[in-house]
């Protein structure tokens, strides 16, 4: 759902619903009771993939050769005051 303060969707729950329209309509009436919602998405649960936190470390850990990344790479001048 996107708030009407929001730029993004965000995900604010899980429901069942026979097919998208109505899972549009039921998303609708369960998380935007207040009026705060502009949109909402609805994806079937059969098109979500997701990685295996089992190998969390090839995926998230920050790769070694690209040292650029991080702010050990770069020399902050000596005279320059912080």
């Amino acid at each position: 759902m996107r708030s009407r303060r929001g730029l993004s969707h965000t995900h604010v729950g899980s429901l069942h619903a026979p097919d998208w329209e109505m899972a549009v309509q039921n998303a609708r009436d369960l998380y935007t009771r207040r009026g705060e919602g502009v949109s909402i998405w609805v994806v079937a649960a059969t098109d979500i993939h997701a990685s295996d936190p089992d190998e969390k470390g090839p995926l998230f850990d920050p790769p070694e050769d690209k040292v650029y990344r991080h702010p050990t790479f770069y020399k902050v001048p000596e005279d320059l005051k912080l």
